[in-house]
């Protein structure tokens, strides 16, 4: 890991902050994940990211007002609404790579505990 000066860790703080501010919580990185996938409508989205419609609601309006999700509503009877991640959202791709890989590593060592977990 590198060494940060005080000013070089105040702003790597910023940067963290940031980051946290828009994927963070429970859900968002979730429902990015998911919708890595494709396209999905409302309820689809819900049931696969086993999230409740109000809370999806709120997660939704947050990731599209930060330029990471986009949602059209399509023309049809009943009206339906179909989200899908924006070019923007790609920029998050090394985060997630990163942490399925952080993910996966933990995993291993809690189901079997390994001391020591490698890169």
């Amino acid at each position: 890991m590198e060494t940060h000066s005080i000013e070089s860790c105040a702003k790597a703080k910023m940067a963290i902050r940031d980051t946290l501010d828009i994927v963070g919580g429970k859900w968002k990185l979730v429902l990015i994940s998911v919708l890595r996938s494709g396209k999905k409508g409302f309820n689809e989205l819900s049931r696969e990211a086993g999230i409740s419609p109000r809370i999806l609601s709120k997660e939704l309006q947050e990731l599209e007002m930060n330029g990471l999700v986009s949602r059209k509503v399509c023309d049809t009877k009943p009206v339906t609404v179909q989200y899908e991640l924006t070019p923007y959202s790609e920029t998050l791709g090394d985060v997630l790579i990163a942490m399925e890989k952080w993910g996966f590593q933990h995993r291993n060592k809690i189901m079997h505990g390994i001391e020591g977990v490698s890169n």
